[in-house]
């Protein structure tokens, strides 16, 4: 029908050089647009035009958006995926933060029961004090039972005299050793991570490579981002990269972690958090894990379960 209808339409020349030339200024804006939208590709190829080839400016922002076990009640939270390559402050893109691991309530009392149970479960205390079977001396009765009108004893190291052994005294060496429920340690680190995230003191970086192994880079960088007097840099593994390593074993108050030793005391101890994209996948895969898990973990194998 198209056809027929054009067959059956006149055109004269006037009208087949308006209809050329709009042809024409949609090609040129077809081409613009393709020109624009590819200057944000990452691939380095160069682009053929009527001008010439086109090198794109800048590269394609990096989205990541992968989430398990999404909220059904909170939409995730956002950060942005930085680099430790320049001193200034680059942006590489946007990443989605689980709103369960970085949005959670602050409980200040879930991070102090973190804190008092990480600094003693390791504790250990030594004090021990002698006992009046341990002290020295005292195997004779100090004086008769009657007649001398004294007080009656049968030893000068009887916990009651100057010199004698205490009766209830500390038998270390003793462990404080206990440990916190697992759904405590679990929130404690949710809680820990929804502050510093909120405070804008959690951030991501691609990887902890550096350009210069000098302590000044690394200081400089900080100082420039405002990322305050103290930092924690944690990544997936405990082989750090080299300059990373020599440039913060030169400062003592920037430490690197791998994630698997991450904890709330650390966390709270340092002003600032850094992780790459690895340790943060790892973080929110762990803590998810034991958020949504239902299979009973048992510690001992071999325990006989009683009914």
């Amino acid at each position: 029908m198209l056809s027929k209808k054009l067959h059956s339409c006149r055109f004269d020349a006037n009208d087949i050089c308006r209809i050329s030339s709009a042809l024409t200024k949609i090609l040129n804006v077809t081409a613009k647009r393709q020109v624009h939208d590819s200057s944000f590709d990452t691939s380095h190829e160069l682009l053929q035009t009527d001008s010439g080839p086109v090198v794109p400016s800048r590269p394609l922002p990096l989205i990541i958006q992968k989430m398990d076990y999404p909220s059904r009640f909170a939409p995730p939270k956002q950060a942005w995926i930085e680099s430790l390559g320049t001193i200034e402050d680059e942006k590489l893109g946007t990443i989605d933060l689980h709103p369960e691991i970085f949005g959670t309530y602050p409980r200040i009392d879930i991070l102090h029961r973190n804190i008092v149970w990480q600094r003693n479960y390791k504790r250990i205390s030594h004090a021990k004090t002698k006992s009046r079977a341990e002290v020295q001396g005292g195997g004779r009765k100090p004086w008769p039972q009657k007649g001398l009108g004294r007080a009656r004893h049968g030893s000068i190291r009887s916990p009651i005299w100057v010199g004698g052994g205490r009766a209830l005294g500390p038998r270390g060496p003793k462990s404080y050793f206990y440990m916190l429920p697992r759904h405590m340690r679990v929130l404690g680190l949710r809680t820990a991570l929804s502050c510093k995230f909120a405070q804008n003191d959690l951030h991501i970086v691609d990887s902890l490579e550096i350009p210069s192994d000098d302590p000044a880079f690394i200081e400089e960088l900080l100082d420039t981002r405002f990322w305050g007097f103290s930092a924690l840099f944690v990544d997936d593994t405990d082989i750090m990269p080299r300059n990373i390593s020599l440039a913060l074993s030169k400062v003592p108050q920037f430490n690197l972690m791998p994630v698997y030793g991450l904890n709330v005391y650390s966390m709270l101890k340092h002003e600032t958090l850094v992780l790459t994209l690895a340790a943060l996948e790892k973080i929110q895969q762990k803590i998810l894990h034991q958020m949504h898990k239902t299979s009973l973990d048992r510690s001992f194998k071999n325990e006989r379960v009683r009914y």
